[in-house]
């Protein structure tokens, strides 16, 4: 059954346009700009010139309408609704601004617009083979890379050129692009979470947090790796085994039915005996099309786990004035535990 199908028959009723990117390219295979308009009968992709031929490729069992200067977006919608008889159209209001909206509202006189309902979101909670066969080919490609980048890592190399290295690394074995803005993070950079690659010099002694990720058929890998140039303090060791411990206490009971926030729990209760209030952030989320997804894995969740969610374990400690250390892999749950497919080592890397 194709995913718009599973949708109808989930319980999906009514008119729903579909604005956010990633659902369109979630529920039809098109990667291109427009709307998808979802009724009963119809499934209805709405782009301009510069995408029918695409449209035609990717997603051939929709229906194209091609917007025009005599034949807007809501001259389209507006046909398509009086076909279908409804006053009442579901919209991704996350993703709408305030201009489109009024367009919307204003053309559209006598329809209610209305929320849309979370049947998507939870359907892509769950990943399906094809998109973990997607989400290990990314694992992969990073991995890969970010050994062949370890290989070239020098003291007197900047940040900025680190992160270059390891995009182009990335780049060159098949990634459709960056999961997201690399962060390479080295000596008192360590302790800003999301630090911003910049001109400071790595050196010998310190630590150098990595955060990335390659992308295969639009899903994101997301992996975290400290590593050490060369000899460092005993402080900085303790730091490093007190966040692998945290990681691997919380990896090893990632299951169906455990409540991800005593996963959250257990890593955060961990550190905070070491390091009060050094870690401040979500020990995970889910990882999909896009780098955050649900479920989450935090103090705040009620998610319970369950075969083919895909999250993160990143547990962090940060000192300012020292640095810091995180380690993540993004796994995958399965029947009886989970499966990670990130291959490089967590245990301390020296270069």
């Amino acid at each position: 059954m194709n995913r718009i199908g599973k949708l109808r028959a989930g319980g999906f009723k009514g008119c729903a346009l579909f604005d956010d990117s990633k659902n369109i390219y979630y529920l039809t295979g098109f990667s291109g700009e427009g709307s998808l308009l979802v009724t009963d009968e119809d499934a209805v992709l709405i782009t301009d010139f510069r995408y029918v031929e695409q449209c035609e490729r990717q997603a051939p069992d929709c229906i194209l309408e091609q917007v025009s200067k005599d034949r807007t977006r809501v001259n389209i919608l507006k046909e398509y609704l009086d076909k279908s008889g409804v006053n009442e159209l579901s919209i991704e209001t996350n993703v709408l601004t305030v201009d489109q909206y009024d367009s919307l509202k204003e053309g559209l006189a006598g329809i209610t617009l209305s929320k849309m309902p979370s049947a998507v979101q939870q359907m892509r909670m769950v990943k399906d083979e094809s998109e973990i066969a997607c989400l290990k080919k990314a694992a992969k490609i990073s991995c890969e890379a970010f050994e062949a980048l370890l290989k070239q890592l020098r003291p007197g190399m900047t940040e900025k050129y680190a992160c270059a290295l390891l995009e182009y690394e990335m780049r060159i074995r098949g990634s459709e692009g960056l999961a997201f803005d690399t962060i390479v993070a080295s000596g008192v950079n360590g302790s800003l979470p999301h630090a911003v690659p910049s001109d400071k010099l790595l050196r010998e002694g310190e630590l150098i947090t990595f955060d990335f990720g390659a992308k295969a058929g639009g899903y994101c890998a997301d992996i975290t790796r400290t590593v050490a140039m060369g000899a460092i303090s005993n402080e900085l060791h303790q730091i490093y085994d007190a966040v692998y411990s945290a990681h691997m206490l919380a990896l090893n009971e990632v299951k169906p039915g455990v409540n991800a926030r005593n996963l959250d729990a257990l890593a955060r209760d961990y550190l905070e005996k070491l390091y009060p209030g050094a870690f401040g952030h979500s020990l995970g989320h889910g990882v999909g099309l896009y780098i955050h997804e649900t479920p989450n894995v935090s103090f705040r969740s009620d998610a319970v786990l369950e075969p083919g969610h895909v999250i993160t374990i990143e547990p962090g400690v940060y000192i300012k004035g020292l640095g810091g250390c995180r380690i993540e892999d993004t796994v995958i749950v399965t029947e009886s535990g989970f499966e990670d497919p990130f291959t490089v080592s967590k245990q301390l890397i020296v270069v």
